[in-house]
């Protein structure tokens, strides 16, 4: 058991109140879970401020609490650590007291509006394929080795991370791939972690709910890089208009990836239709089972990545050619009697649903027609809204805005807001339907031979959350039901 004089070390500390020295069982942020000898983080959250709860953690035995504020009224058996900052002193001491498990294996961030689920998700399986013991903490799940652990945020709070972390360890894991949110940035929940290697998708309109101004969501993305370590990479995309922004001020080793410039690692897409992607990446020519554009440039982040983590180019193809990409990323099933695509994609963002109509517009042979199922999350960033609803609405055929996670909000208000940024000759396309269920059943009903139906926004998620209670709810399972019911 450690004290917690030992796991202070590296914290910025303004001033310790009480014996140091008291051996320290286990740490938390939320005061409910705290038992005796357990030390207590207080930090400022969005929604609640956890110096308000020390005295609740006290009570049920906190040896110790950590907090940027002294509370009034000090007890005797109690340590105060006075901190700077408490986000970041929670991920340096949770990393001294699991034995700071990032330095220990090769750990890679990924970074972005889109597409990091999906290159975090292909770096895990390749290197799984090359021989190796991984670990993945991603959007859709945690995973170390073959055990998969349920996912609740993209990047957990730093103590579950470091945990987590120090399991892969234990398990004999050699590589870490994660996702590296802005929230988590901003939250110093990555505190204390050592990067071998950080990766830039692109940057787009998303969680201005959060971060207020688009510039201030470009700065915590770009700090990301700031802080890696000079033996660390810095791989950016070159395509994307920040994408040499995020590496002006990394101390890290510096490398690109493009379609349309000259950069370390250039890739040419050749072909792109529904069985995959042909793309001409180091003078081969290399069938991949991912489609559209937009997973080119994941698949040539991967391949950058892994070449800059010492990995032979030819391996590597090799393998990534026949890896599948993550659930809920652009998963297609197809109706049995009148060939019907059904594609079911995560695209929650302006930018995202973008890339994905645009990847269908290039698979149609003319003929079929794009019918759109889209919502938006409630209590996130409402200014999106209009803009996929525009995207969506020029981009289609036929569009029905439903519920995405309305959680909080009312559903119907959302909708009202979405159909606010149809331009008046687009409005004859539109049909609102609060119940996804019915809207997904609807698109179907609506469907002739060889349409595609797009269902966007929840990809992966098994679950619908609605005032607070996550019902079970599944689009790929609704879509496949529905298709069987209309063709029995």
């Amino acid at each position: 058991m450690k004290s917690l004089q030992e796991i202070l070390y590296n914290t910025h500390i303004v001033a310790i109140h009480g014996d140091n020295t008291i051996p320290v069982n286990a740490l938390h942020i939320d005061s409910r879970q705290v038992k005796n000898g357990d030390v207590f983080f207080a930090i400022k959250g969005v929604h609640a401020d956890g110096h308000q709860y020390i005295a609740k953690a006290i009570e049920l035995g906190a040896a110790a609490v950590v907090c940027e504020t002294l509370p009034a009224e000090l007890k005797e058996d109690v340590c105060y650590v006075q901190v700077k900052e408490s986000g970041e002193a929670t991920g340096i001491i949770a990393g001294n007291f699991y034995d700071n498990p990032s330095q220990k294996l090769t750990l890679v961030g990924v970074t972005g509006t889109n597409g990091k689920t999906t290159i975090a998700t292909l770096m895990f399986r390749l290197f799984s394929k090359l021989g190796h013991h991984c670990g993945l903490l991603s959007t859709v799940q945690n995973q170390i080795g073959d055990a998969v652990i349920p996912s609740t945020h993209t990047t957990p709070d730093a103590i579950s991370l470091q945990a987590l972390l120090a399991e892969m360890v234990k398990q004999g894991c050699d590589y870490a791939f994660m996702e590296v949110s802005s929230h988590a940035i901003h939250q110093h929940r990555i505190a204390g972690l050592k990067f071998a290697g950080g990766l830039f998708s692109n940057i787009t309109h998303d969680h201005l709910d959060y971060h207020k101004t688009f510039d201030e969501y470009i700065k915590v993305k770009k700090s990301f890089f700031d802080n890696l370590p000079s033996t660390a990479f810095a791989l950016t995309n070159l395509d994307d208009r920040r994408g040499t922004v995020m590496l002006q001020n990394t101390r890290a080793r510096k490398a690109t990836y493009s379609l349309r410039s000259l950069a370390d690692f250039k890739g040419k897409i050749l072909e792109n239709n529904i069985t995959g992607l042909i793309l001409n990446i180091a003078e081969k020519e290399v069938h991949f089972r991912l489609i559209g554009e937009f997973n080119a440039y994941n698949l040539l982040a991967v391949y950058g990545a892994a070449v800059l983590l010492g990995k032979d180019k030819d391996d590597v193809l090799q393998a990534l050619s026949d890896t599948p990409g993550a659930e809920g990323r652009f998963e297609y099933i197809t109706s049995a009697k009148d060939r019907i695509i059904g594609i079911v994609d995560y695209a929650h963002t302006p930018d995202a649903l973008l890339n994905v109509l645009a990847t269908i517009k290039k698979l149609r042979q003319g003929h079929e027609q794009v019918i759109t199922v889209v919502g938006c999350g409630g209590d996130r960033d409402t200014t999106k809204r209009p803009v996929m609803a525009e995207v969506a609405a020029e981009h289609s055929d036929k569009v029905i805005f439903t519920s995405d996670n309305p959680r909080s909000e009312d559903p119907a208000a959302i909708i009202k807001e979405m159909e606010a940024g149809v331009p008046v000759h687009l409005r004859k396309k539109i049909l609102s339907i609060t119940d996804r269920r019915e809207a997904i059943k609807t698109a179907c009903s609506l469907a002739g031979k060889e349409d595609i139906i797009l269902v966007a926004g929840k990809g992966h998620e098994k679950y619908q959350e609605i005032h607070g209670v996550k019902n079970p709810f599944d689009d790929k399972q609704v879509l496949k039901e529905t298709f069987d019911i209309l063709e029995k």
